[in-house]
């Protein structure tokens, strides 16, 4: 599984979306806060916790 710096370079050369960088946060490669600084977007798990309701 790839580091943070290889799933930073990933996600701007558009190889993963925002929801694969949340998917590293739930897997515990990543911080919320790590995922801020590639996405630019504010990390919220209770979003997360809404997808996995529903699926």
């Amino acid at each position: 599984m790839p580091g943070g710096f290889s799933i930073c370079l990933l996600y701007r050369f558009g190889e993963y979306t925002a929801e694969d960088v949340t998917r590293f946060v739930e897997l515990g490669k990543l911080t919320p806060e790590q995922y801020e600084g590639i996405t630019c977007e504010k990390y919220d798990a209770s979003v997360v916790e809404q997808q996995e309701t529903v699926q």
